[in-house]
């Protein structure tokens, strides 16, 4: 009877109820460290190694973080010569159409006017100017559609993971006025994890640094001196003199659209550390996404970085293994060979879980034959790495997975022996296994 009286009365209130959540915005559940993110990623810029991440797999709209790919195979294209700072783009319908279209971030092109590579890529990396990043690809490649193929390549070379790339510039197709890239569409838009992004970002700072001597820029003027000019003002409002200033800020791309919401990759540098922080569809508490959550979400993430990791040299170089300080060797003026550890094993790790973390020898067994190496042997032939391997808790690993290990080396050089030598060694082996032979066959008698 009172279980029957209980159904009746939730019957009764579950209207009521529902009317009480109607138009309510459940809040964003934060995570360990209070952000409020779709998906989140922090790493150490030097080593690459990941400090801290969440949800940091799944792929998510990317906005305007797509164009720091654009830079990447920009500045691979002046490296390679095949374009220059001082080049000029002659502006074509599309990114006159585009350009007039204030709703993006933009700077007005003129119908029939010129710019270099170099205004524009200050327009694309200080103001995240959309037509102008078109025009780079238009460049680099003739048509924003060939572009794709080598940012698809690229991505690819980089290994990142989980990637879909629709434009050179972030935005949603449908803000491209029908003149999307073929094969793509009309309403398609760029899709990458965190950790993707993080490893963009990554690979550009390590390959080409001085594109933090343009992110950095705060204001500048477009086109000074003559009736375009036009104010940019940075988008990544952590630099300095702007609202959310954070000391060492200096780069590197936000991103917005309807689909992506609030998103940001920055870098910052203090002393000698520099850590890269991605953050996807930013809010606050509330669930409601702005420019604040997304620098205040990056800012949680720096301190993180900042306070609570350090870098910690586990081993030094020359350190030997106990249990294997050398390899066995044929073919060789020596039976042996001493390995060793050539450069210091250092990695930033949280300051609290170092003494977590041991070193682990791990010999390439492709360089052995039967167990040994073969002579002849140069020195700092690399044999093995070594690898530190976390006791306790989670360990995040490397978001390259080229600097997981540091490499194990000879110590020595060892000679091939001379002709008589091996012959008498292979003579000698001869009648030990005759040797060995005859005694397992008077030992089998026995049995």
């Amino acid at each position: 009877m009172k279980r029957e009286m209980r159904k009746w009365v939730a019957l009764l209130l579950m209207p009521l109820l529902l009317l009480m959540t109607i138009g309510t915005v459940p809040a964003s559940a934060a995570s360990t460290l209070g952000i409020h993110v779709d998906g989140a990623i922090l790493i150490d810029a030097d080593s690459g190694k990941i400090l801290y991440e969440e949800n940091a797999d799944t792929p998510l709209f990317i906005a305007s973080m797509t164009k720091m790919m654009t830079e990447y195979l920009l500045f691979e294209a002046i490296e390679e010569g095949t374009i220059s700072w001082d080049q000029e783009y002659k502006v074509n319908d599309y990114t006159y159409a585009i350009s007039q279209d204030r709703r993006l971030s933009n700077v007005p092109l003129r119908r029939d006017g010129t710019y270099t590579i170099r205004e524009l890529y200050e327009a694309l990396a200080i103001y995240s100017a959309n037509a102008a990043t078109i025009a780079i690809a238009e460049t680099i490649a003739g048509t924003e559609t060939e572009f794709l193929k080598l940012m698809n390549a690229k991505a690819e070379e980089l290994g990142l993971e989980d990637y879909k790339f629709v434009n050179s510039t972030g935005l949603n197709n449908s803000d491209l006025q029908g003149m999307h890239p073929q094969g793509t569409g009309a309403n398609d838009e760029n899709v990458m994890p965190a950790k993707s992004v993080a490893r963009l970002a990554y690979h550009l700072l390590h390959d080409y640094p001085e594109v933090l001597e343009t992110t950095k820029i705060n204001t500048k003027i477009f086109r000074e001196g003559t009736t375009d000019a036009t104010k940019m003002d940075n988008f990544n409002f952590m630099l300095p003199g702007f609202v959310y200033e954070y000391e060492g800020v200096d780069g590197l791309k936000t991103g917005t659209t309807e689909f992506a919401g609030y998103n940001f990759t920055g870098t910052a540098k203090r002393d000698d550390r520099r850590v890269i922080a991605v953050v996807m569809k930013a809010v606050d508490a509330n669930g409601v996404g702005s420019y604040k959550a997304r620098f205040d979400a990056t800012r949680a993430l720096f301190d993180y970085g900042f306070s609570q990791f350090s870098e910690v040299e586990f081993v030094p170089a020359g350190y030997q293994f106990d249990k294997q300080k050398e390899l066995g060797v044929i073919k060789g003026k020596e039976k042996n060979v001493s390995i060793a550890v050539k450069e210091p094993i250092r990695m930033m790790v949280k300051t609290s879980e170092k003494d977590l973390y041991v070193p682990e020898l791990v010999i390439d067994e492709s360089k052995l034959t039967d167990g040994v190496l073969q002579a002849p042997i140069e020195k700092d032939t690399v044999v093995g790495h070594v690898k530190l391997v976390k006791t306790e808790g989670t360990d995040y690993g490397f978001i390259d997975d080229k600097n997981s290990g540091t490499a194990v080396v000879t110590v020595d050089a060892v000679d091939k022996a001379g002709w008589f030598a091996l012959m008498m060694g292979a003579i000698g082996d001869f009648f030990a296994g005759i040797w060995t032979s005859a005694i397992d066959f008077v030992k089998g008698l026995f049995k």
